[in-house]
């Protein structure tokens, strides 16, 4: 049975549910919320690591957590009150959600932007659709950072062989040929080095026989390779009011797919700058209420945006341990309210995926290794390549912790699992 306090909770996180729901018009735009008390509702639209993560933070902070996803006892619903078990795209189910929360959020960008439009007059959306829009569409997400005055490869929208000619004579060799929409770590994506070329887009599976039958060329964007010195990321917070950021750092990849961060990235004062600042442009432009990451170049000539991606980010797991607020806790501060502050990094950090060949090894070694903060998604199945977990070291020395990490050859790339 509650208490009288638990019941007194209770019925004042539903009557501030029902002010906040009352307060909402039906917008694709973000907005700030009033501050949610504890007891009320999450939703989280997508049940992967970083929505249980997220979930950890709201129920420290005392809010209860939904999940939908297709998954049961997905990773967040782990950590979860509820979860509605259902394809992201089921519009009935998002109903259902917004009708059991206060406030939604998501963790993936490939989220119905249009069905969450729909329940925009029941519930709080405080990220909104707005950003979703623009990072689904390769040339909406470019076109939106230009406008911003942030600094993108150039580019080029295609929407036929024939303008892949002439477009590629603007841009020049090499380059980079992407679908607007869809695709990713490397799909739906072809390198042009040479004329040559443009003859293997005619037979690729994406562009080829373009023309022929019903199959049309997709509408795609060509990029100008960028000469960088290495790949970067900044992530941003706010709540549609103030905006904040972290640190920039540093992001090795292998096989299109996160290795390592280190925190912060050697960079001079300026470049440091120049990072939190377009950070900043481009959380103004979207009024930005939750978090977002630009995945950076970093250039003999200053700072180049890659992507947006309008969540919490793998590349910012170390704000964790690293930082007195981390990523998780800044998102939800942002969407539920709650006062926001400068994060401090407290000390710089490493962090290390764990796929799933990484396992078995991290297991064995980590009794060895008191330095090591492990953290495991508590996803069931260790396939090849899947994010299984996430090691981060605190340390003053990053490029002597990742030598560290890497000694151990639980990262060397065996060529056998490689072919896999």
């Amino acid at each position: 049975m509650p208490t009288s306090s638990e019941a007194a909770q209770s019925q004042a996180a539903q009557a501030q549910s029902s002010q906040i729901k009352s307060s909402q018009a039906k917008s694709e735009t973000a907005s700030s919320v009033p501050y949610l008390k504890p007891g009320a509702a999450i939703g989280i639209v997508g049940g992967g690591q970083l929505g249980r993560m997220m979930a950890l933070s709201a129920k420290y902070m005392g809010f209860r957590i939904g999940i939908l996803d297709p998954t049961e006892d997905c990773p967040a619903a782990q950590v979860g009150d509820f979860q509605i078990v259902s394809d992201y795209d089921d519009r009935e189910a998002i109903k259902q959600l917004a009708e059991r929360c206060d406030v939604l959020t998501y963790e993936f960008e490939n989220v119905d932007a249009d069905a969450l439009d729909n329940v925009a007059d029941i519930v709080a959306i405080p990220q909104g659709t707005e950003i979703l829009r623009a990072t689904q569409d390769r040339i909406a997400e470019k076109t939106f950072i230009n406008s911003c005055g942030v600094k993108t490869a150039r580019w080029e929208s295609v929407e036929s062989f024939e303008e892949l000619s002439e477009k590629i004579e603007k841009i020049g060799y090499p380059a980079v040929l992407k679908t607007s929409r869809g695709g990713y770590d490397g799909h739906g994506q072809q390198v042009l080095k040479t004329p040559e070329d443009l003859e293997t887009v005619r037979t690729s599976d994406v562009w080829g026989n373009a023309g022929q039958s019903e199959k049309k060329f997709p509408v795609s964007i060509l990029e100008g390779f960028v000469d960088f010195k290495f790949e970067a990321s900044v992530t941003v917070f706010g709540d549609g009011e103030e905006y904040f950021a972290f640190p920039l750092v540093k992001n090795v990849h292998k096989n299109n797919i996160l290795h390592t961060t280190s925190a912060p990235a050697e960079v001079s004062d300026e470049i440091a700058r120049q990072a939190e600042n377009l950070a900043l442009k481009l959380a103004q432009g979207f009024k930005l209420a939750g978090t977002v990451t630009a995945e950076l170049f970093v250039t003999s000539d200053g700072l180049v945006v890659n992507e947006l991606a309008p969540r919490p980010h793998n590349s910012a797991h170390y704000t964790i341990e690293a930082c007195d607020m981390d990523q998780f806790d800044a998102h939800i501060r942002s969407i539920a309210g709650r006062p926001l502050r400068r994060p401090k990094l407290l000390s710089p950090a490493v962090m290390i995926n764990v796929l799933g060949q990484h396992c078995e090894a991290v297991c064995a070694q980590t009794p060895e290794h008191p330095e090591w903060n492990v953290h495991d998604y508590g996803k069931t199945d260790a396939k090849y390549n899947r994010k299984m977990g996430h090691i981060t070291v605190l340390t003053e020395n990053p490029a002597r912790a990742v030598r560290d990490l890497e000694l151990t050859g639980i990262w060397e790339e065996r060529e056998d699992k490689a072919a896999n």
